[in-house]
């Protein structure tokens, strides 16, 4: 009996089970809590991550001062992300390729970053809900089992229609890397593409 008792004693302890993170609970720079109160059901249903040990994760907006149809038209298609995402330097896709989720694409990247090419796939593309989301399952980067969630929101704003992107992600951290520098480094470059996505669709409504 004592045996029994002294191993079961000596077991290590389990492993934490991943906690989800809370991007519910802190409003992302861009918006005001009004604001994202108003979001809180689709952060719950679309940008919840389980977190576990070495992965980071975070959750930006963009306003846009252009109808949810223009930006998303952009957004959807994920075969052209150089139309709004800066450092790629061209996208390929396969012959058979359709704009459908389980679709891939190869991008490669401008010189002087740290990466040179990226194999990504298309998670989910709802037309009817304005989500789509995509996850890096290849190529020369640092940003290891990244996956991203963006969807769009309509909001009355100055007298007009207004478009609410958020956009969530979650990747490990490098080895040797805090999870505060692996945040940095991720959140400037979606901001960099969310704010030339505002600036792409807001030039699209604005020329027609």
């Amino acid at each position: 009996m004592e045996n029994s008792q002294r191993s079961e004693s000596a077991q290590e302890p389990e492993d934490p089970p991943p906690a989800n993170t809370a991007h519910h609970l802190t409003t992302p720079p861009g918006l005001t809590p009004d604001e994202f109160a108003e979001l809180g059901p689709s952060v719950a249903e679309h940008h919840t991550y389980e977190l576990g040990p070495g992965r980071c994760s975070s959750l930006l907006a963009q306003r846009v001062r252009a109808p949810r149809a223009a930006v998303w038209s952009i957004v959807r298609r994920f075969d052209q992300p150089q139309v709004y995402k800066h450092f790629i330097r061209q996208c390929s896709v396969g012959p058979d390729f359709e704009v459908a989720a389980g679709a891939m694409r190869y991008v490669d990247v401008i010189s002087g970053l740290p990466a040179s090419t990226s194999e990504e796939r298309l998670d989910v593309l709802d037309d009817d809900r304005f989500v789509t989301g995509f996850t890096i399952i290849g190529g020369e980067h640092r940003l290891r089992n990244y996956r991203s969630v963006t969807t769009m929101h309509e909001v009355a704003r100055e007298g007009g229609i207004w478009t609410v992107v958020l956009e969530s992600y979650v990747v490990d951290v490098p080895e040797g890397n805090t999870e505060e520098d692996t945040r940095l480094f991720a959140d400037t470059f979606v901001k960099l593409n969310l704010q030339k996505l505002a600036s792409v669709a807001e030039g699209l409504v604005g020329g027609s």
